[in-house]
């Protein structure tokens, strides 16, 4: 349709797997088709919060992998055009800083082993190997760390559960360093829901799609202060 805009949430937790999260996969894509998205970047917790210790490296990833599994399969069944891409929110041990990746699959999340150990460097590097961008996500909050600028490519510069002022630090911040920037509602709970995300002129379809739009920058930022 000539003209149409695209909107879609980059910053999402699932009830099932993030343990902040408060609301099944297959509600957050009614609740999100309902106010108009077109589609949800699942961005589930990577951090030593999400997994039982015990567990063995498949379980682990296989645990992970359940929340977007199943609202892949809910969007197919209530809105095949609703796009449902794989993201994560990554924290490694002994800090509260937390990294979005865009572009990350099954595969690589399997074949990576325990993302938590590797810090920011090794992190970067892996994800530019595999063609994945990293974000820091609410870099302002308390008890977050500004990270090393060389180790991102871009900046959260609007997070719907951050407040405004902390986001414009994160906006001023990616001016100043010349960073990629999103934006997300950091979806956990259903008054969370269409608080961020970003409007784009061409749909977004897949990983690929996704990076190639963050890349270009090629998007409205969406606010809801």
């Amino acid at each position: 349709m000539e003209n149409k805009l695209y909107k879609y949430e980059l910053h999402c937790h699932t009830g099932c797997v993030s343990r902040c999260g408060r609301v099944e996969p297959e509600e957050i894509v009614k609740l999100y088709i309902e106010n108009g998205y077109d589609g949800i970047v699942v961005t589930d917790h990577y951090s030593p919060m999400t997994f039982t210790p015990n567990w063995r490296p498949q379980k682990q990833v296989d645990f992970y992998l359940s929340g977007y599994r199943r609202m892949k399969r809910a969007a197919e069944k209530l809105n095949p055009d609703f796009t449902v891409l794989l993201g994560m929110e990554l924290r490694h041990y002994g800090t509260a800083n937390d990294y979005l990746i865009y572009g990350v699959n099954e595969d690589f999340i399997y074949a990576a082993g325990n993302l938590m150990k590797p810090w920011e460097k090794k992190v970067y590097d892996m994800c530019h190997k595999n063609g994945f961008l990293v974000f820091q996500a609410h870099p302002f909050r308390a008890g977050i760390r500004q990270c090393d600028e060389r180790y991102i490519d871009g900046i959260e510069i609007y997070n719907g559960k951050t407040q405004k002022a902390l986001n414009e630090k994160a906006e001023a911040w990616a001016k100043r360093s010349g960073k990629l920037v999103c934006s997300g509602s950091d979806f956990h709970t259903k008054a969370h829901t269409a608080r961020g995300g970003i409007i784009t002129k061409v749909p977004i379809k897949s990983n690929s799609d996704l990076l190639n739009v963050l890349k270009s920058q090629d998007f409205e930022i969406i606010k809801t202060y």
